[in-house]
C-alpha cells in the first residue's frame, strides 16, 4: 500500500498557475502508476490525469489537454500536477491517487485526502 498526501492547492485568479504536489511513502514508488482525479461540490470525482511507472506515458482528460501536465520522480517518490491558464471550472478537491493497469485504464487502489484549489473569476 503507498500513501499519498496532495500539497500545493490554494486560490488563483482565472488565467494563473498552480502545482499540485504528491508526496508517496510505503511501498515502492516507482512501481504504480499514479494519477490526479477531482471533485468539485454537489459532483463526481472525475478523473484528471495519470502517468505510468516510467513516468514516460501520460493519459489526459479531455477538459485539461493543453493546460495541465503531469510528471513523477520516481528519485524523491513525488509526483506532480502542472495547472495552467486555470478557469473557474477547474476548482475542486484534487486528490492523488495510485495504482496499476494500463495508463487508460488504471485500477486505482490508494487515494490521498485532497487538496483544494479555487480559481476566481
Amino acid at each position: 500500500q503507498v500513501q499519498l498526501v496532495e500539497s500545493g492547492g490554494g486560490l488563483v485568479q482565472a488565467g494563473g498557475s498552480l502545482r499540485l504536489s504528491c508526496a508517496a511513502s510505503g511501498r515502492t514508488f516507482s512501481s504504480p502508476d499514479i494519477g490526479w482525479f477531482r471533485q468539485a461540490p454537489g459532483k463526481e470525482r472525475e478523473f484528471v490525469a495519470a502517468v505510468d511507472w516510467s513516468g514516460v506515458n501520460t493519459y489526459y482528460a479531455d477538459s485539461v489537454k493543453g493546460r495541465f501536465t503531469i510528471s513523477r520522480d520516481n528519485t524523491k517518490n513525488r509526483a506532480y500536477l502542472q495547472m495552467n491558464t486555470l478557469k473557474p471550472e477547474d476548482t475542486a478537491v484534487y486528490y492523488c491517487a495510485a495504482g496499476v493497469g494500463p495508463i487508460s485504464a488504471v485500477d486505482f487502489r490508494s487515494w490521498g485526502q485532497g487538496t483544494q484549489v479555487t480559481v476566481s473569476s
